[in-house]
């Protein structure tokens, strides 16, 4: 950690008034001086979407004392983008950490989620960044028991950074039962859809999204095991796409 006090930014997809970026910024502000821009309404789900095409909104409000805090009209990683680029106009923050969201980011749902993206966004950025996870979808979410690893975690990325093009998903199960943190990696799962059909009240069609996840791993080594078994689940999360493994695949085909 720098002699200087680090500065932190705090996002998540929840929504600025959410009860999980008030545990965590409240933990994070243990460790230095927090800037909070957070979307001004819920955003679960929209993945990497940014704002095109219409204004953006950012307005500093007053929610919490001593805490510099600005809602913004866009995407989660709108508010990354918007915080670098405008409050922290390139001097940037030594940590970014987003969350704490009301329901897991393990396994394929890491693709999915506005939470892990505007983590993913700070770690393009060059910043180090966690998303953080609990497995509890309701407003009366108790954050507590996971809120001292929060912090340990956090305050070993200022201390140690991360490599290079990485970040961390950190999940965390439900329950005072927490027995520690297992570092593993996502499981392989996918969510098998379905669109249930109904009738609006002018007799036209519309679907809502339903469906179940689909676990296709049984190794012990997952965040899907992690949690299962009462442990916070830390995986290290690159942002580089490439299936290195292919290009000798595709190299043999003479293209």
């Amino acid at each position: 950690m720098s002699k200087q006090q680090p500065t932190i930014l705090v996002v998540n997809d929840d929504g600025i008034t959410a009860p999980g970026i008030k545990a965590l910024m409240e933990t994070v502000q243990q460790l230095g001086r927090v800037v909070v821009v957070a979307p001004d309404s819920p955003q679960s789900g929209m993945g990497h979407a940014i704002t095109i095409g219409k204004p953006l909104r950012l307005d500093r409000v007053e929610l919490y004392d001593g805490v510099e805090m600005y809602k913004c009209s866009g995407t989660p990683v709108d508010c990354v983008k918007l915080a670098v680029n405008r409050i922290f106009r390139g001097k940037k923050p030594d940590l970014c950490v987003s969350g704490i969201n009301h329901g897991l980011n393990n396994s394929i749902n890491v693709l999915y989620s506005g939470t892990m993206s505007a983590a993913v966004e700070g770690a393009i950025e060059g910043i180090p960044s966690i998303g953080f996870s609990l497995d509890d979808y309701t407003l009366q979410a108790n954050f507590k028991p996971c809120l001292q690893y929060v912090r340990q975690i956090a305050e070993q990325v200022l201390q140690r950074g991360l490599p290079s093009g990485t970040l961390l998903n950190v999940n965390f199960p439900a329950g005072d039962n927490l027995k520690g943190i297992k570092v593993c990696r996502q499981a392989h799962g996918k969510w098998a859809e379905e669109f249930d059909e109904r009738m609006d009240p002018h007799k036209r069609p519309y679907y809502w999204l339903t469906g179940e996840f689909q676990l296709n791993d049984q190794g012990q080594d997952t965040d899907v095991w992690a949690l299962d078994n009462n442990y916070a689940s830390v995986v290290p999360v690159q942002f580089d796409m490439t299936a290195h493994h292919a290009i000798s695949v595709l190299n043999s085909w003479g293209l």
